[in-house]
C-alpha cells in the first residue's frame, strides 16, 4: 500500500510539474505526501574569502532561499483543496550533498516522485534521481518535464527482462497496478524466442492471480536500443505508465546509469516507476 509519499520540489521552476503529479497520485491513494524545497548554501574557497565574498555568499543564500520557500508556497496552494494530509520542508544543504540528502530521506517513505531532468541541461535533478533510485532503497516516480496531466492508469506498461531489478519494480508498482483498467508485459528481444515458449508467461499468470488484466507483448529487434523501442512502443499503445528496473550502480558517490535506465530517463514520455 502507498500511504506516505515525498516528492522534490522543483525549486527553480515556474510550476511544479513533480509536485502536482504527486498531488494526484497521493488523491488516488488517499495518502500522505511530503514535499521538500532545498535552499542551497553556497560555498567559497577560502583563499577567495574576504568581505566581498562574504557579501556574495549571503546574497546567494538569500536567493536560493527565497526560491525554495515560493516553490513551498507554491506546493501549498496547489494541494489547499486536495483535502490531503501534506507537510512541507525547507532543507538547507551545501556542498552538492542535496542528492544524498534526498536519498536519506526516501527511505522513510513509500514512494520518492521527482521531475526528469531536461536533456541538454545542466540539473541537479538527474543527481537526485539517481541517488533516489541507487541510494534510497525505495522506488522512484519520475515525472516527464512536459507533463500536463494527473495520475492516469488506463494502460500500464510493465517492462520484463526476468531480472531482479524487475522483479523488484514490479512488486513494488502493484499499487499501481491493481487500479490499471490494462497491463501489457512488455519483453524486449534480439530474437524471437523457441516456437514451444511464451516469453513472460510465467509473471503474466503471476499478474492475473492478483486478478489483473494481462496481456503479452514480445518486441525483437536486432539492434536492442531497449530505451527507444519501450518509448516508440508505449507512444504506439498509448500508454499511462511504465514500470521497469532501475538498471546502474553507485561508486564512491557516483552513479553509473545502465544504457535502458538512461535512455528512458533522457527520453521519457510517459510517469515512469523505477526500483533498483
Amino acid at each position: 500500500m502507498l500511504k506516505d509519499l515525498i516528492v522534490n520540489l522543483d525549486v527553480h521552476a515556474s510550476q511544479n510539474i513533480a509536485a502536482e503529479f504527486a498531488i494526484s497520485v497521493a488523491r488516488t491513494f488517499q495518502a500522505h505526501l511530503s514535499a521538500v524545497g532545498f535552499a542551497y548554501e553556497p560555498t567559497i574557497p577560502g583563499s577567495l574569502f574576504d568581505h566581498g565574498a562574504v557579501e556574495l555568499i549571503e546574497r546567494q543564500r538569500q536567493r536560493w532561499e527565497t526560491a525554495a520557500r515560493a516553490a513551498i508556497g507554491r506546493f501549498e496552494e496547489a494541494a489547499r483543496g486536495s483535502a490531503l494530509s501534506v507537510e512541507s520542508h525547507l532543507v538547507k544543504s551545501g556542498n552538492g550533498r542535496d542528492a544524498e540528502t534526498f536519498a536519506c530521506l526516501a527511505r522513510r517513505f513509500d514512494l520518492a516522485v521527482l521531475t526528469q531532468a531536461e536533456p541538454e541541461k545542466a540539473s541537479a535533478r538527474a543527481l537526485i534521481i539517481e541517488a533516489a533510485l541507487f541510494d534510497s532503497g525505495r522506488p522512484v516516480l519520475v515525472v516527464p518535464y512536459v507533463q500536463r496531466e494527473g495520475l492516469k492508469l488506463g494502460r500500464v506498461i510493465v517492462c520484463w527482462d526476468g531480472s531482479r531489478t524487475a522483479a523488484r519494480a514490479l512488486g513494488d508498482a502493484m499499487p499501481f497496478l491493481e487500479r490499471a483498467q490494462n497491463v501489457q508485459v512488455v519483453i524486449v528481444a534480439s530474437e524471437p524466442g523457441k516456437s514451444d515458449e511464451i516469453p513472460g508467461a510465467d509473471i503474466a499468470h503471476h499478474l492475473a492471480r492478483h486478478r489483473l488484466k494481462v496481456e503479452l507483448k514480445q518486441i525483437v529487434v536486432r539492434d536492442l536500443d531497449v530505451a527507444s523501442t519501450i518509448l516508440s512502443h508505449a507512444a504506439d499503445a498509448g500508454a499511462d505508465f511504465i514500470v521497469m528496473g532501475g538498471y546502474g550502480h553507485s561508486r564512491l558517490r557516483e552513479f553509473v546509469l545502465g544504457g535502458a535506465t538512461r535512455g528512458i530517463l533522457g527520453a521519457m514520455t510517459v510517469p515512469t516507476l523505477m526500483s533498483h
